[in-house]
C-alpha cells in the first residue's frame, strides 16, 4: 500500500467521511494528508465547489492559513451571508440555529482571524450585527411579499448588490434558506440569472412551492397585480424552462376563484397567451368531477365556486353536468328543505331549482338527469323535493314516477352506503319491497359456476362481488398490493401486470384523475380539492425543511369537516337494512351474506351478537358450506366469524335451500298477502337438557322446531308399578336359581335402568367433516399443479407453488374445530371416549405422528 501513487491515494482518500484513521496506518499516509493541497482537494472533491468551505470550517484541526487560501483560489464559493454566519457561530450571538455542531468553534482562534482578513479583503467591511447579515435582508423579502411593491422595504436594488456583489446564496443544504430563497426568486424573478451565476440551482422539486407563494392573494388588494403574476410567472419560466405552473397549482388557483380573483384572473390571461404546459379547461373539468366522489360536494359553500368555474369553462362531460345538477338540488335543499322537520319541500323548491339550472345553462333537464342524481351517494335523504321537480317541471305522471323510483331503488343496492335512501324509498312506495326482492334473486344470485375459472388467478383475485363492497377502507396502496400479490405466489412482473389491470379498469375511481410518474420532469401534477390559501399555511406550519424537499405526491390538508372522504357523513349500509327489513331467514339476506363473504365484508349483513348469550344462532344470518365453496373457489381465506359461528353451534347447511322454503327462493313477483310475510315468522327453539353443551343442543332444538308434528316419534310408555307387584316370582330357594327372572321382571330391571346416551353426530362434527372434504379437494388442486409444473420445468429446477389463503387458513381452523370438538366430547362421554379416525382429508404434514425410537447402535468392539 506504501507504493501506491500520489493519485490513487487521493482518490482513496476523497471517499472517507472521515479520514483520520486512514491517515494514521503509516507514516506515509500521515505525512500525504499535511499537504495543505491534499486536504483541499479532499473538500472540493467530496463536497462540492459550493459547500466545500462550509464542511472545510467544521473541521478546525485540518484548517490552515494555507488551506483557506488554496480553497479560495480553487474556486470554493464564499459569501458575505457565509462569514456572517461563521462569525455569528463563533462568537455564540445564537444566530446560527440550523447548526448544532461545534463547526467554526473547533479552528484555532489565529485560523478563524484569519479567514476573516481574507473575507474582509474580499467584501470589505462585514456587518455582523442582529438582523444586520444577508439572510435576515432576504427574509424580509417573503414576509413583505404581500404588500405593495412601493410599500416594501426592501428594494430591488438592495437585493442584486446582495447577490451580484456580495455572492448570497445558501451555503449547505441544511441551511433554511435553502427552502425560502426559491420563494425569494418567485417575488422577484430578475434574481434568478445572478443566483445561478454564483452557483445555485433551482430545483423542480420547489416548482409548487414557488408558484404558489407568486400567487398568494395580498393583504390589501392593489391594482397591477394580476399584470405582476403574469410577468413574474413569464420570466421566471423564460429563466428556467423547468418552472412552470403545474396541474396541481392551477386546481388550488381554481379553487379560490372566488376569494383570490387576481390569480384567478391571471391564471386565465396566462391560458390565453398560451404559456401554459396543459389546457386550462379540462383541468377544470377534472376539477369539478373530483366533486362526485367526496363529500366536500354537500357543503354549502361549494355551489358558488362550482358554477363560476363550469359558467367561465362550459363543459358537455356527463359528471360535470351530474355534479351542477346535484349541486343545485342540495344548495336548496340545505336552507329550505333542510330546516323543516318534515320531508315535504317549499312551495318554492321547484322555481328556485328552476332558475339556477337556467342561469348556468344546464336545461333541459331529462329523466336520466334525475335517476343520476337520486342514485349518487351523496344525494339527499329528502328528496321528494327532486321528485316533485320531476312531476312540475318535467310533467311526470305517477306511473313514471313509480318506475323512476324503482330505478333508483336498483341502482342503490349496489352502493354500499345508500341503507338510508332505501329505507325512505320503501316507507314511501310499499310497491318496492317486494320488487326489491325479486331483483336481488334475478339479478344477484351467485354461485360457482358464475365465478371465474379456479386456474385463472388474475381474475379470481380481481374478482368482486357487486353487493357489500366495503366504502369505508380506502383501497391499499401500491406497496401494499405488491406485497401481497408477491405473498400469494407472485412475482414482480405478473404483480405489475394485475397491478396495471387494476388501473385500467379503475380509473375513474375516487382517489384522483390518472397521472403519469411523479418523478417524471414532465409530470403536470395531481387535481386535488386543497385551496391556494390552504396549502400555503400547510407549508408555513410544517416543518420547513422537511415539507418544501418532497413531492406534492398526496397534497393533502387536515380536514376537520372530511369533506375528502367518499361515503356521506350520515349512511347506513345496504346489507345492514335488507337484514334488519327482510329478516335473517330470508333470500334476500341470504344472497347479501354470500356477497359479503366474498367481498370480506361479513360484519355488513351479520349482526354482532354475543356468544354467551344463549341460543346466539337464532340471530345470525345461517352460514352455509356454499360460502366456504366460494371462497375456496377464489382462493381466498374465509372470516375469523365464520370459524367462530361454527365454533359456537350454529347449525350446519349445505346452502340457503336447506332452511328456506322454495316459494321463498322463486323469482317470481308475491301476492299482496305474501309481501310481509317474513316479518311475522318467528322462530321457536325447545330447550334442551343442561348436560349438553350449548352448541349442540341449540342445533338439535333447532331441528325440532323446524320439523313437522306428525314427523316426531313417540316415547315408549313406562310400565306401571303395579304391574311390576303383581308379578309372579318361580325362584326356588337356596338354590342358583336366584337370578333367573322371567320377561315381566327383565322389562321392569331394563325400564328402571339408566339410560345410555345415543351417540348422534353434532353440528360441529357435520361441519368439520365437510370442511375437511372442501379442504382435501383444494389440496389436491395444489398437488396437481405442482406436479404439472413439475412436468414443464427443466431438469433439476427447483418448483413451488405457494398455497392460496383458503388452504392456509382452513388447515388453521380445522385443527382448532378437531382441538374443540374432542374437548367437548370428553366433557360429555368422560375422559374414555374413544378417539375418532384421523380424517383421511387431511395431508400427511398436518397429522399427528409418534416420534421414531432412534436406530440400534452397534457397539464397536474394544
Amino acid at each position: 500500500m506504501d507504493r501506491l501513487c500520489g493519485e490513487i491515494v487521493q482518490l482513496i482518500l476523497n471517499e472517507l467521511d472521515n479520514p483520520t484513521n486512514f491517515s494514521l496506518a503509516s507514516k506515509y499516509y500521515y505525512a500525504f494528508t499535511q499537504d495543505p493541497y491534499v486536504r483541499s482537494t479532499y473538500f472540493l472533491c467530496r463536497y462540492g465547489r459550493i459547500q466545500a468551505l462550509y464542511w472545510a470550517l467544521g473541521r478546525g484541526r485540518l484548517m490552515t492559513p494555507k488551506v483557506i487560501d488554496i480553497l479560495l483560489s480553487s474556486g470554493a464559493h464564499i459569501s458575505r451571508y457565509l462569514v456572517q454566519c461563521a462569525m455569528h457561530h463563533y462568537y455564540r450571538t445564537a444566530q446560527v440555529p440550523f447548526i448544532k455542531t461545534p463547526w467554526v468553534r473547533s479552528m484555532d482562534l489565529d485560523v478563524f482571524t484569519y479567514f476573516q482578513a481574507a473575507a474582509v479583503r474580499l467584501f470589505g467591511s462585514i456587518p455582523f450585527g442582529k438582523g444586520d447579515d444577508d439572510g435576515a435582508i432576504v427574509e424580509q423579502v417573503i414576509k413583505q411579499s404581500r404588500l405593495p411593491a412601493e410599500q416594501r422595504k426592501v428594494k430591488l436594488e438592495s437585493l442584486l448588490e446582495i447577490l451580484e456583489k456580495y455572492k448570497f446564496i445558501p451555503f449547505c443544504n441544511k441551511d433554511t434558506m435553502m427552502a425560502n430563497f426559491p420563494l425569494v426568486l418567485a417575488i422577484e424573478p430578475n434574481l434568478l440569472p445572478y443566483a445561478q451565476s454564483n452557483g445555485f440551482a433551482m430545483d423542480h422539486k420547489y416548482r409548487n412551492f414557488v408558484f404558489r407563494k407568486m400567487f398568494e392573494k395580498p393583504a390589501t388588494a392593489f391594482e397591477g397585480r394580476t399584470e405582476e403574476i403574469v410577468n413574474n410567472v413569464r420570466e421566471l419560466s423564460r429563466l428556467d424552462p423547468r418552472m412552470y405552473v403545474s396541474r396541481t397549482v392551477a386546481a388550488e388557483i381554481c379553487m379560490e376563484a372566488k376569494q383570490n380573483e387576481t390569480a384567478y384572473n391571471a391564471l386565465k390571461r396566462l391560458s390565453r397567451a398560451g404559456l401554459l404546459k396543459f389546457d386550462l379547461t379540462l383541468v377544470v373539468e377534472d376539477l369539478i368531477k373530483t366533486f362526485s366522489r367526496t363529500r366536500s360536494i354537500t357543503f354549502a359553500n361549494t355551489f358558488c365556486v362550482l358554477r363560476q368555474l363550469f359558467v367561465d369553462f362550459p363543459s358537455r362531460d356527463p359528471t360535470v353536468r351530474l355534479v351542477l345538477l346535484l349541486q343545485v338540488f342540495l344548495s336548496e335543499s340545505t336552507f329550505t328543505v333542510g330546516v323543516q322537520p318534515s320531508d315535504n319541500p317549499p312551495r318554492n323548491y321547484v322555481d328556485n331549482c328552476e332558475e339556477k339550472i337556467q342561469a348556468i345553462k344546464l336545461d333541459p333537464v331529462q329523466r336520466s338527469d334525475l335517476v343520476e342524481v337520486l342514485s349518487s351517494k351523496f344525494a339527499p335523504d329528502r328528496f321528494k323535493g327532486v321528485l316533485q321537480y320531476g312531476t312540475v317541471a318535467l310533467k311526470m305522471s305517477t306511473a313514471a314516477i313509480d318506475e323512476l323510483v324503482q330505478e333508483v331503488a336498483f341502482r342503490c343496492l349496489e352502493i354500499g352506503c345508500k341503507g338510508r335512501m332505501l329505507q325512505r324509498l320503501v316507507e314511501l312506495y310499499p310497491f318496492l319491497e317486494d320488487a326489491i326482492r325479486v331483483q336481488v334473486l334475478r339479478k344477484y344470485r351467485v354461485d360457482v359456476a358464475d365465478l371465474p375459472r379456479c386456474d385463472d388467478t388474475r381474475a379470481c383475485m380481481m374478482y368482486e362481488a357487486p353487493l357489500c363492497q366495503d366504502f369505508v377502507i380506502p383501497r391499499m396502496s401500491l406497496s401494499e398490493r405488491i406485497a401481497e400479490l408477491r405473498h400469494q405466489g407472485l412475482g414482480g412482473i405478473q404483480a405489475l401486470s394485475i397491478i396495471d389491470a387494476e388501473n385500467s379498469m379503475l380509473s375513474d375511481d375516487g382517489h384522483g384523475t390518472h397521472h403519469r410518474d411523479e418523478n417524471d420532469e414532465d409530470d403536470l401534477g395531481r387535481i386535488g380539492q386543497d385551496t391556494l390559501s390552504m396549502m400555503i399555511r400547510k407549508d408555513e406550519l410544517g416543518p420547513t425543511r422537511g415539507r418544501r424537499r418532497i413531492y406534492d405526491v398526496y397534497p393533502n390538508f387536515e380536514d376537520p369537516a372530511g369533506g375528502k372522504l367518499t361515503y356521506p357523513a350520515e349512511n347506513m349500509m345496504v346489507g345492514k337494512w335488507i337484514r334488519m327489513h327482510y329478516g335473517l331467514r330470508s333470500a334476500a339476506t341470504a344472497v347479501f351474506m354470500i356477497h359479503a363473504v366474498l367481498n370480506t365484508n361479513l360484519m355488513v349483513v351479520q349482526p354482532y351478537v354475543a356468544h354467551d348469550q344463549p341460543d346466539p344462532s337464532a340471530h345470525r344470518v345461517p352460514l352455509t358450506l356454499k360460502h366456504f365453496r366460494l371462497l375456496a373457489h377464489l382462493g381466498r381465506a374465509p372470516p375469523l366469524a365464520m370459524i367462530d359461528d361454527i365454533e359456537h353451534g350454529t347449525e350446519f347447511y349445505a346452502s340457503e335451500e336447506d332452511y328456506l322454503a322454495p316459494e321463498e327462493l322463486s323469482a317470481a313477483p308475491s301476492p299482496k298477502w305474501l309481501k310481509k310475510r317474513h316479518s311475522r315468522i318467528s322462530i321457536k327453539i325447545r330447550a334442551a337438557p343442561d348436560s349438553a353443551p350449548q352448541g349442540e343442543h341449540s342445533a338439535a332444538a333447532a331441528r325440532a322446531a323446524d320439523a313437522p308434528p306428525q314427523a316426531s316419534a313417540q316415547p315408549a310408555k313406562r310400565p306401571r308399578r303395579s304391574a311390576a307387584s303383581a308379578a309372579k316370582r318361580y325362584l326356588v330357594p337356596d338354590s342358583d336359581d336366584d337370578m333367573i327372572v322371567d320377561d315381566a321382571d327383565r322389562l321392569v330391571v331394563e325400564a328402571n335402568r339408566p339410560l345410555k346416551r345415543a351417540r348422534v353426530e353434532t353440528s360441529l362434527q357435520t361441519w368439520i367433516r365437510h370442511l375437511a372434504a372442501v379442504l382435501q379437494e383444494e389440496q389436491r388442486k395444489v398437488r396437481a399443479q405442482k406436479k404439472a409444473l413439475r412436468a414443464a420445468a427443466a431438469p433439476g429446477a427447483k418448483v413451488r407453488v405457494a398455497k392460496n389463503e383458503f388452504v392456509k387458513s382452513m388447515a388453521t381452523a380445522l385443527a382448532r374445530l378437531r382441538r374443540i370438538e374432542r374437548e367437548r366430547r370428553i366433557e360429555l362421554y368422560g375422559t374414555d371416549a374413544p378417539d375418532e379416525e384421523p380424517c383421511s382429508s387431511e395431508e400427511d404434514e398436518y397429522r399427528e405422528r409418534l416420534a421414531r425410537a432412534p436406530k440400534r447402535r452397534k457397539l464397536r468392539a474394544e
